[in-house]
């Protein structure tokens, strides 16, 4: 296995050679070690592959730098994935430019049924920072196991890393760097903080620096891992704007949240609506919605259901009332069972915490 590794990390480093020739490569000869051990002769045969190309990968010797990897890997436990590996994220084996090699270091991963890549500009204003909290503390409340992806960057993408561990979403940082270090400084607590269950993932080796044309590289990863990309806060230009057009090249939705038409870091949100790439969106609703994600059930009322058939003595009461009527206020509880109102609401309150029931509008209430 860690022979095959090898080889797999190895194609990676050979220049010349992008992701889509290293699948052309790789699919034509069938295995990624005979790449290193097929003639030079033979290489330039593959679609794709002219003289130069084959002339880099037959004379060419990343292997002693492979297993450097593989014993640094080993080190610090991180996972490294191959696009042909069952363990790489489908999603993004859908992208013609996706990596072909991936490491994660964390609990994630890397699939799911929600999944979503929140981004913005780096000098996010009060107001960004508070919208996208907001949302993603709302989307929460219903869709406890969607993942939050981000690039761990200023601004919009901490706030977004931030607000996942608050409300207890996992969340995954996408690195433009090797897993050796982590840019900028400064985030390294809540790197830290989201491995229990999410990662960090990056495409690029151990000893490779944040230089500026990585970034771009990987908001291709930010972009191709999730489902949909919003975008809270953009100029016209800048690293957000550019993975949500990634997102729509790679057929996956993308979504923006309007701002004043005179606000420098609203105007690129307002073009992409405008120009229909992304569905405005103002709230976590609007956005379940163009998603079509269906709330997840609570797992804690199943299981209190499952356990304890239903509530006993008057909470009992108050559960199987509910049930009957489908819907029922507090007074009509307080009436109609004789218990006070004050009671009645205590315990309407700790039955939502058990899971068993929902609060609607008008103080009234339904069971799950």
């Amino acid at each position: 296995m860690e022979n095959q590794l090898k080889y797999k990390i190895a194609i990676s480093l050979v220049k010349g050679l992008g992701p889509k020739l290293i699948r052309n490569v790789v699919a034509y000869l069938g295995d990624v070690e005979a790449v290193f051990k097929e003639k030079e002769k033979v290489l330039v045969k593959i679609p794709g592959i002219g003289t130069k190309q084959a002339s880099l990968i037959a004379n060419s010797s990343p292997l002693e730098r492979a297993e450097q990897e593989i014993e640094f890997l080993v080190k610090k436990n991180i996972e490294a994935c191959f696009f042909l590996d069952d363990r790489f994220p489908s999603r993004l084996n859908n992208c013609d430019d996706g990596p072909v090699m991936i490491y994660k270091l964390g609990a994630h991963s890397l699939s799911g049924k929600k999944l979503l890549s929140v981004v913005g500009t780096r000098k996010v204003t009060e107001e960004g920072k508070q919208n996208c909290r907001n949302l993603i503390r709302d989307l929460s409340k219903n869709n406890p196991h969607v993942t939050i992806v981000s690039g761990l960057a200023y601004g919009v993408d901490i706030c977004a890393h931030r607000a996942a561990l608050e409300f207890g979403l996992p969340t995954i940082a996408v690195l433009a760097h090797g897993l050796d270090r982590i840019y900028p400084n400064m985030h390294r607590g809540v790197a830290k903080d989201l491995l229990d269950q999410g990662a960090l993932v990056t495409e690029f080796m151990s000893e490779t620096n944040p230089d500026k044309p990585n970034f771009v590289k990987r908001n291709r990863i930010v972009a191709g891992l999730t489902d949909a990309t919003l975008v809270v806060e953009s100029a016209v230009k800048g690293g957000a704007l550019i993975t949500a057009h990634l997102a729509q090249s790679y057929n996956r939705d993308v979504l923006a949240i309007p701002g004043r038409v005179d606000d420098e870091f609203s105007k690129g949100c307002n073009k992409l609506i405008k120009t229909n790439v992304a569905a405005l969106v103002e709230s976590a609703e609007d956005l379940v919605y163009a998603l079509n994600w269906e709330p997840e059930k609570n797992k804690t009322g199943e299981r209190q259901l499952s356990m304890f058939d239903e509530p006993s003595g008057e909470f009992g009461v108050i559960y199987r009332l509910i049930r009957q009527e489908k819907e029922a206020s507090v007074n009509f509880l307080s009436i109609t069972t004789g218990i006070p109102i004050a009671k009645v609401s205590s315990m309407l309150l700790q039955l939502e915490f058990d899971g068993l029931l929902k609060s609607l509008p008008g103080n009234r209430y339904r069971c799950l």
